[in-house]
């Protein structure tokens, strides 16, 4: 480890470095709740929403949970309590999914990109996380959408979907995709947004999904012009909170090279630990 610089190891001076806090029983390991500390947390059930991101984002990878996040419960200050052991790779997936405000959080995620090498900053590195959850959140989003407008009357989904992006975009989605400059145009356009892009079309098609809910609305005509209007609303809060068009919103790397990237960063963080 002597190839890192040691002042990364140290989130706040007055405590370990974060080598120094691990454990090794066969494997080497660290104790969410002492983790937590570390990483500028007080309370456990809000830290537990951090430790429950950077599953999601371990499930999304196809990288074994239960090897990575260990549920036990240890003994603290003579009561039982849940804890977890978490290895090096999921200590990486929950720092950078912490709160970067705070300092100790900043520190870490700068840390383990370090050690990684994967990312060239910190703040692609956890916006990239974010993006991959994101992207997941859509295709579980998207499926329901889908089910819902079959039974209420859609018989042909593109014509549908397309609505969508036409009131978003102003412009169907083939042409968005030439537009946006996708370089393989049998994608999909999701798989090249960026987390700004992604969150606006996960609450679009959300709240299409509700309003056809809402209003009982039946029938391919119908359907196809909710899902314009909302788009059109979603657009104009885009232009209104933020200014931009959703179409000059840049296109982002790969979703599937992000995958890979990540499941490098596993392999990587597991070596150092063999080594």
């Amino acid at each position: 480890m002597e190839a890192y610089p040691t002042d990364l190891f140290h989130f706040e001076d007055e405590k370990p470095n974060f080598e120094e806090m691990g454990h090794t029983n066969a494997e080497r390991y660290w104790y969410a709740r002492d983790f937590m500390r570390w990483l500028g947390y007080e309370n456990y059930n809000s830290f537990r929403a951090v430790i429950n991101r950077a599953i999601a984002a371990c499930t999304a990878l196809n990288i074994s949970v239960i090897d990575n996040f260990i549920q036990i419960e240890r003994e603290i200050d003579g009561q039982k309590r849940p804890d977890f052991k978490l290895k090096r790779f999921a200590c990486y997936l929950t720092a950078m999914n912490g709160d970067p405000k705070k300092p100790q959080v900043a520190k870490a995620q700068i840390y383990f990109v370090c050690i990684a090498e994967t990312f060239r900053h910190y703040i692609e590195e956890s916006e990239n996380i974010e993006r991959f959850l994101i992207r997941e959140e859509m295709s579980d989003r998207e499926k329901s959408l889908a089910g819902v407008a079959k039974k209420h009357g859609v018989s042909h989904y593109p014509l549908f979907q397309n609505a969508g992006y036409l009131g978003m975009y102003n412009m169907n989605l083939s042409k968005l995709k030439e537009y946006k400059g996708i370089p393989d145009l049998k994608r999909s356009l999701l798989d090249f947004m960026g987390k700004e892009e992604l969150a606006s079309n996960l609450f679009r098609i959300t709240q299409t999904e509700a309003k056809i809910k809402k209003d009982k609305l039946h029938g391919q005509e119908k359907l196809e012009v909710t899902a314009e209007t909302v788009g059109r609303q979603v657009r104009k809060a885009m232009s209104e909170i933020s200014g931009n068009r959703p179409e000059d919103l840049p296109i982002a790397d790969d979703i599937k090279q992000v995958a890979k990237e990540l499941k490098q960063t596993h392999k990587k963080l597991k070596k150092i630990d063999k080594s």
